[in-house]
């Protein structure tokens, strides 16, 4: 691995030129690494971070991507880390046409993460010097209690896995994604309905008046707001500061939970276990943000580098050498989801409808389809639009507001489902819908969404903690269940409980369809043994 040379750096230094020209917003200092494709494999399991910390799983998939190697050899182009300042890495095969091209996708990649809200508490964070002295920190922890360093990590990356951090994600966006605060949300959700118990007609007013306020005023119109709420009533930031305290002392995950309460580990002889916690809950928080947004970034960086790298004298005589290779890169599979091409077309799609005016409310009430053809306001703001997109989605919200019917006409996209030929004994793949709510759904089902699972303090105490899966209409993978609750009962120093749903279909009788039918579980872990009953 070794740096670029000053000539391939000079072709990087001027896509970063054409890349500002067109809008997108990236640091001037980046480091770019020519590697083999044996490096990438080595550092691939690590999430292409070199200083993180040791762990046997690592190298594991190290071996096994190396044997997979020897079978189908593949040439992966690059591979960009969210650092300060960024680095990427860019494989020792790429000829420097190519390069152009990939220079511009990881310059669009940079952008995202430097400006997309859900990477705020990224923003000024040198998780490179951080990982370095985090594996500095196991390797001396290794030294003075041996293996049992490797058996916490082994407990907190299991319990990793249920946790989403979705109070720490929720606490980036505020006052970026939505008009509300979280003031706002505490004094219309919490100090009006359930506190004062107001009328409906005076919740109205509120609103109303908040509105009026907003329009007037948008940059002051919220402090106007409650400079009158604090007129009618005095108490209001008082029971709102009480809230947000409250709020930020309850733990939001499991590990954080463990780390404020476990007295196992608040033992004086258990405490550095704490350490390998943070170290494990503070590198999987740095790379929440990339789970949950792969199509929109992958997107944006094709979208992007098609659309500056056609625009580059530098294409010239290649024109037929990128078309191959950007097809690759962004074609609609059949079956399954390229996040590559959905997230490009999304983005193509959103920024034309936002060209032609036609993210408007005029627009949504034209229901004669010929009208909708023509329907064309010529904004001018498109380009514009894309980047304010850029900021406030992640792949969710993307997809379930704008991925609608005219999109999946346009792409001929469609559902799929697998049915087995008795008479022929193969597998045949049928078209199962067209409609925009079931390929939406395909999409959402694919999305990274860790369950939802929380403390249940009131039925916990030392020698139990008890776990509430809350419903969000998918089960617990079952197989995992025992290692996890295994690893949370260590990590405790006393059983464990958890309250799941399970789902399976059952049949009325024969000839009927089946049916889905949901059950309350209880699994539970004392001294290495899993038990389960229903509830």
């Amino acid at each position: 691995m070794k740096l670029i040379d000053q000539g391939v750096k000079r072709i990087m230094e001027e896509c970063k030129l054409r890349a500002r020209d067109a809008g997108l917003s990236f640091d001037d200092e980046s480091l770019e690494y020519i590697v083999t494709n044996q490096d990438m494999l080595e550092l691939a399991p690590r999430s292409m971070i070199p200083t993180l910390y040791d762990y046997w799983v690592n190298d594991i998939r190290i071996i096994m991507e190396k044997e997979k190697y020897k079978l189908y050899p593949t040439n992966p182009y690059e591979t960009v880390i969210n650092t300060r300042p960024p680095i990427s890495f860019y494989n020792d095969n790429n000829p420097d046409w190519l390069n152009v091209m990939i220079f511009y996708h990881v310059l669009a990649h940079i952008d995202f993460f430097h400006n997309n809200v859900f990477f705020k508490n990224t923003w000024t964070d040198d998780f490179l010097g951080r990982a370095r002295a985090d594996k500095r920190l196991i390797a001396r922890l290794r030294s003075e209690h041996g293996r049992w360093v490797d058996y916490v990590i082994e407990f907190a990356r299991g319990i990793d896995n249920i946790c989403g951090y979705y109070r720490e994600l929720s606490t980036a966006t505020e006052g970026r994604t939505s008009a509300w605060s979280r003031r706002m949300d505490f004094y219309f959700d919490v100090f009006l309905q359930k506190i004062k118990k107001a009328p409906h007609h005076e919740y109205l007013q509120n609103m109303k008046r908040y509105n009026e306020l907003s329009r007037e005023t948008p940059s002051i119109g919220e402090s106007l707001f409650f400079s009158e709420v604090k007129t009618s009533y005095p108490e209001f930031d008082s029971l709102y500061e009480r809230s947000v305290l409250k709020a930020e002392k309850w733990p939001s995950d499991l590990i954080e939970y463990l780390l404020q309460n476990s007295p196992f580990l608040n033992k004086e002889e258990n405490k550095w276990m704490k350490s390998v916690l943070t170290i494990v809950r503070e590198t999987a928080l740095y790379f929440e943000p990339q789970r949950r947004d792969q199509i929109f970034n992958e997107g944006w960086a094709s979208y992007w580098h098609e659309r500056l790298y056609l625009k580059d004298d530098r294409i010239s005589g290649h024109e037929v050498d990128f078309a191959l290779v950007h097809a690759k890169v962004t074609s609609l599979p059949k079956i399954g989801i390229n996040p590559y091409a959905i997230g490009m077309r999304l983005i193509d799609y959103v920024g034309g409808l936002a060209e032609k005016g036609r993210i408007s409310y005029d627009y949504q009430r034209t229901r004669n389809i010929e009208k909708r053809k023509l329907f064309d306001q010529r904004t001018g703001k498109g380009t514009e639009f894309l980047f304010k997109l850029r900021e406030e989605h992640c792949d969710f919200t993307l997809v379930n507001t704008y991925l609608d019917q005219e999109f999946v006409n346009r792409h001929g996209l469609f559902t799929v489902e697998k049915v087995l030929k008795p008479d022929k004994r193969a597998w045949q793949y049928i078209v199962k819908s067209r409609k925009a709510e079931d390929y939406k759904q395909m999409i959402i089902d694919s999305l990274w969404h860790p369950p939802h699972i929380v403390v249940d303090e009131g039925r916990s105490d030392e020698a139990w903690l008890y776990l509430v899966h809350r419903d969000e209409g998918k089960p617990l993978v079952a197989s995992f269940i025992a290692n996890t609750l295994l690893g949370a009962e260590f990590l405790w120093g006393g059983g464990v409980r958890l309250e799941t749903t399970d789902m399976h279909f059952e049949k009325r009788g024969e000839g009927t369809e089946p049916y889905l039918v949901k059950k309350r579980l209880m699994y539970s872990m004392k001294d290495k043994k899993l038990e389960r009953r229903e509830l």
